[in-house]
């Protein structure tokens, strides 16, 4: 049975003038510049910068707080990040809403944080955000993506590869595509 219509996508329709990213035209500016010459720049590895720049943008940083190279953060401002958490080599916080990433969190290399997404029902391809929270010891694993929306449970764990298209409870061990529960997380 075919269950397809006749619609089709027409990007030329596409439009989000609707979609306010916070911050003044010159300060987006001039994040690109610095976001591309020191955090997504390998070469750069002075996590103590990073943390100062974020600030100066107007991320809220807590303190201890480590990036690695080779990070792509958009929109600081929409940004918040705990006291002693960890930012992966390769990550990329997509921050078109805001998202909030608690105290001791890891988010390992190479995961993505998408708090933006396309309705793929609309011929427009509408542009769509949601909040995003990481909350306190959580673990994202390496190359893992968190999808808009959704809230990563304290200490949760999202295995390496692993998309959070829906919340995580807290403490669990989620793995897969979409992530599922896989088992409690104990900590001794």
């Amino acid at each position: 049975m075919d269950t397809r219509n006749n619609a089709k996508v027409d990007l030329s329709s596409f439009n989000n003038d609707w979609y306010r990213p916070g911050g003044n035209p010159l300060g987006r500016l001039l994040w690109y510049f610095v976001n591309v010459a020191f955090f997504i720049n390998p070469l750069n590895p002075s996590s103590g910068a990073k943390v100062m720049l974020l600030r100066w943008f107007g991320a809220k940083v807590g303190k201890g707080v480590v990036i690695k190279p080779a990070v792509n953060i958009k929109y600081p401002w929409n940004l918040e990040i705990g006291n002693y958490s960890w930012i992966g080599e390769r990550v990329w916080i997509d921050c078109l809403d805001k998202v909030s990433i608690g105290a001791n969190v890891c988010i390992s290399q190479g995961a993505l944080v998408l708090s933006g997404n396309h309705n793929y029902k609309s011929t427009q391809f509408d542009l769509m955000v949601k909040p995003i929270m990481v909350e306190d010891g959580a673990w994202v694993g390496a190359m893992c993506t968190v999808c808009q929306g959704v809230t990563v449970g304290s200490h949760a764990v999202l295995t390496v590869g692993s998309v959070a298209a829906s919340d995580l409870g807290p403490y669990s061990i989620n793995k897969g595509n979409p992530a599922v529960k896989i088992k409690e997380r104990k900590i001794a």
